[in-house]
């Protein structure tokens, strides 16, 4: 276990009694098949594709109410549904490539809870009749990979029966976890997000259809397997049951993964985390999530809560900057980060954030005129909802947000009196743009 990933699972552990994806490593400190069994027990799996059995879980999915954990939030029974329906044998696709980096959550559940990923994949491949397995890690991540290979041997010596299963490595973009480009790569394509009219439009390889889950989610399933929905739904929201790991950063005595329910007011997560700084703002979601203001931190962390405020749980993201901060140059490193990481298939993308990036960097020295305003609000506008893939309209949300949030900032930016922490040193986890120009898509 490398020094990184000790430090990450060292912060993984909130005080709260409700653990249930991080239960075994809370309860053992270890994360073999050993401890995983001794904690949840085994998970029934037939041997052969059984529809009875498959319609069952997929009903209890359904009425636990599990949405995806990756992101999006559509429903995982729906999902899954969709893909049973078909003729040709799917491909189960686990996605572990975060490639958001303020995001651990997927390294930390692969390195206190694989088998419980591995329990999901095994049950939803079995469901839908899958004859095969990939796993993708992204190849920046060696450690989580490392850790998925031990448990996979683990499982192979202890007999388990469960499709074939390849461990395969992606290179560590932005986007290239998003699930039309993991599919395009497998099919022997770059990392390109594809154009979709529709998130609900099938995705294959050569008429294959293949369903991409990701391992928070297939965790859920593992776990909801042994239980029951009931269970389920005893955590969280009735509208928005269960639970979901959180990356906490800022100004924290614990920064780290955390398991809450949802439900939990960010304020709460935050102060069982240990504030030492007064906090100017929170980022939610991640890089294409949204600003929060301090007097919004009441807000429950739940889809229908966090909508109402014009923001959305994303990536699993509350990214807190302290009130000495400048939040308009942490959106500016944000912004020049991930134009760097447009995939390059349309102008929007490849003019368009950089060009956004490019009037932030000048607000945030204090060198910008109400006519840069002027101009960025109009470029916000024309970027949207243009681009081939969802990436350009993640930014365009931050920097709106950005501008609604820290408006006086903005204000005295444009008097070309900048705030006093508008060079100081950094909060936000923001790799610097040059280390991912020459990153490969292959």
């Amino acid at each position: 276990m490398t020094t990184s990933e000790s430090l990450a699972i060292s912060h993984a552990l909130p005080p709260t009694s409700n653990l249930r994806l991080l239960a075994a490593w809370s309860s053992t400190g270890r994360s073999d098949l050993g401890a995983h069994l001794g904690t949840h027990g085994p998970v029934a799996i037939p041997r052969r594709h059984d529809r009875a059995w498959s319609q069952n879980l997929v009903e209890g999915i359904r009425a636990a109410g599990l949405t995806g954990r990756g992101g999006a939030g559509f429903p995982t029974a729906r999902k899954v549904d969709s893909i049973r329906s078909g003729r040709r044998l799917p491909l189960l696709a686990v996605n572990a490539m975060e490639g958001e980096p303020a995001s651990q959550k997927d390294r930390v559940l692969l390195a206190c809870a694989p088998h419980l990923v591995l329990d999901g994949a095994d049950l939803v491949a079995r469901a839908i009749a899958a004859t095969e397995m990939v796993l993708c890690v992204a190849d920046d991540r060696p450690d989580s990979a490392d850790r998925v290979r031990v448990a996979l041997t683990e499982r192979a010596e202890a007999g388990f029966d469960r499709p074939s299963i390849r461990l395969v490595r992606p290179p560590a973009r932005y986007v290239s976890g998003e699930e039309s480009a993991l599919v395009h790569w497998l099919a022997g394509g770059p990392a390109h997000p594809q154009f979709r009219v529709s998130k609900s439009t099938p995705l294959s390889i050569k008429r294959r259809p293949v369903l991409v889950l990701s391992v928070e989610t297939l965790a859920h399933v593992g776990l909801i397997a042994r239980h029951d929905p009931r269970w389920f739904r005893r955590a969280g929201l009735p509208e928005a049951p269960g639970t979901c790991l959180v990356t906490l950063s800022g100004p924290l005595a614990n920064p780290g993964v955390c398991e809450l329910e949802l439900g939990t007011p960010i304020a709460s997560v935050l102060e069982r985390a240990g504030i030492e700084d007064p906090i100017g703002a929170v980022l939610v979601g991640g890089f294409g999530g949204t600003w929060l203001r301090s007097g919004l931190l009441a807000t429950p962390f739940a889809p229908g809560p966090l909508a109402a405020v014009g923001s959305s749980m994303g990536a699993g993201v509350i990214a807190a900057i302290p009130a000495t901060s400048c939040g308009i140059a942490e959106t500016a490193r944000i912004a020049a980060y991930m134009a760097t990481e447009s995939a390059g298939q349309c102008g929007p993308c490849v003019f368009g954030l950089r060009a956004l990036a490019t009037d932030l960097r000048q607000l945030a020295r204090g060198d910008g005129d109400r006519q840069m305003i002027q101009r960025l609000r109009v470029r916000l506008a024309t970027v949207e909802g243009r681009g081939a893939c969802r990436h350009p309209d993640g930014v365009v949300r931050l920097v709106r947000s950005a501008l609604d949030v820290f408006a006086a900032d903005v204000a005295d930016h444009l008097r070309h009196r900048p705030c006093p922490g508008w060079n100081r040193r950094p909060v936000l986890p923001v790799p610097p743009p040059a280390v991912n120009t020459t990153r490969p898509w292959r």
